[in-house]
């Protein structure tokens, strides 16, 4: 193999091994030669989908091979993954394997390596991870400055291993190292989920609580929680809030004391009273983020040391002393812990934050539960996980008066679909199913790409539908769903009306306005419903549907999906803050990151925003005067809900007693991705 030539990839597994898969697919400079298992239908199923020869036995490999990933439980884990390993040394293949390894089989095979004259690589993993090595870049910029004083780590006892390696990249040393046994735990006490004990390493002191339960037929899925690391030094503390995110620099408080020994407040020496008190670097995103692009780009990182071992040729026992240190600490500490506590618990039940803080803002006082101020649309930090070319191609920003969503509409519906698929169109086609349609057409106000007007038509063969989309891009996107769709086609007329300007027909049935109510400011919106509510037929209904915050509140930019077509790969972030002429209201901005061919870096970034006032369906029955009953959606779902006139209601209120006096320069259009956001965002 030359140094120019691709790195023929083979990977050994497919549980966890679909992850290396997808990075072998992503990463340039690699190309996956195939799969190999044990032979299971779902494995077979999976290389045909992929593309690639399928085997079962290591003698069946073709020559051509370069390495291999194997993704197979160790001995330690009751599984033959060394076996293989070694199999696949003895061929010529340089080899990648998953942790946990134990001590005496890593020694064997970097000892196997260096006889057969190949690389062989442990890989931990989550050193690997873009938020882990974040933290672990700050932290040796930390260590270089000031001595630390203390590390503070708790992990689930399964991933005690990456651990001690992410502690040994993040000090710079391992040693020295010691530990005391743990302290026993008084028999009174009844089980306890976490052992505790101390001890000094790279020569710091370190205070370590494990998770030590276990459930050995599923360990990711009963983990407490994931690695949480605190590195302290007089100047502050440095802490990776999980393995995925995000990490947190708190300065030092330190306050100056006056010749009487009160505090001083103001003036001169008091300049750094100003620093934040904790710092978030970076975003999180979802789990599914997780799955679909931090760990195939960490798996990819570990690949590319491999591949720079292969090059670079050399003694891989020589090579691998780093990790055999770090598996005798673990060793060290496994030992010392005994064995885990093998628990099977019941399936979990996760929380959303809302849950937690069902209040948007978070604490008292409006400050919110998502720290950190939103950057303007050209200077965000990248999300987690996310490497983002400095001059990627960025479509030019629209005008501030323009349509909102016309720069992003060509990817609208990668997301927009799934939503509306899974929580509006189930629960609007279950209200109209006996809905009276005959009185007048449905009115869909902002109806987007036209994803729940084609929902209503499915549902109602016999609906007309009236669908009004202001922006450009948009009602592209609908006009050409409606026109390729003859059923579609009979019952659709698409008008380009803006809610303050729409013209009505004199009679309708049902009134759609999803995503819509925020853009338009109290007055618009008080004129819309005079206007809708004279033209309700009795017993017509008005489906409404927001975002899921009352207030202003500010959200730091968080990727909250990605996607594939062909060979681009598509991913969303979101995020918005208070408007900078009226804090009532929130300036919300879309980020679209195109990538091609596995690439780690965008072509291609377009990015929109709008204005949107955030209120609820409180304010919505006020403003309206009519009768609201909340619609059945999937569970974080954002709000939705029917408004009934009630026989002696008032109609609507003429003055709108909310806080959002300034017009949308959005439009009205339906912002049907962004009323997705809110499931995302909560988990």
């Amino acid at each position: 193999m030359s140094e120019a030539s691709p790195l023929r990839v083979l990977v050994c597994g497919t549980n966890f091994g679909r992850f290396y898969a997808e990075a072998v697919r992503r990463r340039p400079g690699y190309v996956l030669a195939g799969i190999l298992s044990r032979g299971s239908a779902a494995s077979r199923a999976y290389a045909q989908s992929l593309g690639v020869p399928f085997f079962t036995e290591v003698d069946d490999l073709p020559a051509g091979i370069d390495a291999a990933c194997v993704v197979v439980s160790s001995s330690i884990s009751g599984g033959r993954g060394t076996e293989l390993a070694q199999a696949l040394m003895d061929r010529g293949i340089h080899v990648l394997q998953e942790h946990p390894v134990h001590l005496t089989e890593l020694t064997g095979n970097l000892k196997h390596a260096r006889k057969r004259g190949v690389q062989y690589r442990l890989n931990t993993h989550y050193p690997h991870v873009a938020p882990v090595r974040s933290f672990v870049e700050a932290a040796r910029r930390l260590v270089a400055q000031q001595r630390p004083l203390f590390v503070d780590a708790a992990t689930p006892v399964h991933l005690m291993h990456p651990l001690v390696d992410i502690l040994g990249q993040a000090m710079g040393t391992l040693r020295p190292w010691r530990f005391a046994d743990p302290a026993p735990l008084p028999a009174e006490t009844g089980p306890q989920p976490f052992r505790s004990l101390h001890g000094v390493f790279a020569g710091v002191p370190l205070t370590l609580r494990v998770h030590h339960q276990l459930d050995p037929s599923d360990r990711d899925n009963h983990a407490l929680h994931w690695h949480r690391i605190s590195v302290g030094t007089e100047g502050g503390v440095l802490t990776l809030a999980d393995t995925h995110g995000p990490v947190l620099w708190s300065p030092r408080l330190h306050i100056g004391r006056d010749a009487d020994g009160r505090f001083v407040l103001d003036g001169p020496g008091t300049g750094r009273l100003g620093l934040g008190t904790t710092a978030v670097v970076g975003t999180t995103g979802s789990f599914r983020t997780v799955f679909s692009d931090l760990w195939p780009e960490a798996i990819g990182t570990a690949l590319d040391g491999l591949s720079e071992a292969v090059v670079q040729g050399g003694d891989a026992l020589r090579a691998g002393q780093y990790d055999l240190a770090v598996c005798r600490i673990w060793t060290d500490l496994a030992a010392r812990l005994g064995p885990p506590e093998i628990v099977r618990p019941a399936v979990p039940r996760p929380l959303a934050v809302s849950d937690v803080f069902p209040v948007p803002g978070g604490f008292s006082g409006g400050t919110t539960s998502l720290p950190g101020p939103a950057s303007p649309p050209g200077d965000r930090p990248a999300p987690a996980g996310e490497r983002v070319d400095p001059s990627p191609q960025t479509d030019p920003p629209r005008p501030e008066d323009a349509p909102a969503y016309s720069p992003s509409a060509e990817f609208f519906d990668l997301v927009a679909a799934e939503h509306t698929a899974t929580s509006s169109a189930p629960a609007i086609a279950a209200l109209l199913a006996d809905a009276d349609l005959s009185t007048g057409p449905v009115v869909d106000i902002g109806a987007g790409t036209g994803l729940v007007t084609e929902a209503v038509v499915r549902a109602r063969p016999d609906a007309e539908v009236i669908a009004c989309e202001p922006s450009v891009g948009m009602r592209a996107v609908l006009t050409s769903r409606v026109f390729s769709d003859e059923v579609l086609r009979t019952r659709v007329t698409v008008t380009a009306d803006s809610a303050p300007d729409l013209e009505l027909p004199d009679r309708i049935s049902v009134v759609l306005l999803c995503g819509v109510l925020g853009h338009l400011d109290a007055e618009e919106r008080a004129g819309l419903w005079r206007r809708l509510i004279r033209r309700l037929a009795p017993g017509g209904l008005v489906v409404v549907e927001l975002m899921q915050f009352e207030s202003s509140l500010t959200l730091p930019e968080t990727r909250l999906a990605t996607t594939r077509a062909g060979r681009h790969r598509y991913a969303w972030s979101f995020g918005g803050a208070p408007d900078e002429t009226d804090a009532s209201v929130m300036r919300l901005h879309s980020t679209w990151r195109v990538y091609r061919d596995g690439a780690a870096r965008p072509e291609r970034e377009v990015r929109d925003s709008y204005r949107w006032a955030p209120f609820g369906l409180k304010d919505v029955a006020t403003e309206s005067g009519m009768a609201v009953r909340a619609l059945p959606t999937r569970p974080g779902a954002p709000p939705l809900a029917v408004l009934t006139r009630a026989p002696d209601s008032p109609g609507p209120a003429a003055a709108p007693a909310l806080p959002h006096a300034r017009p949308s320069s959005g439009g009205p259009d339906a912002s049907r991705t962004t009323t997705s956001l809110v499931s995302s965002t909560d988990g």
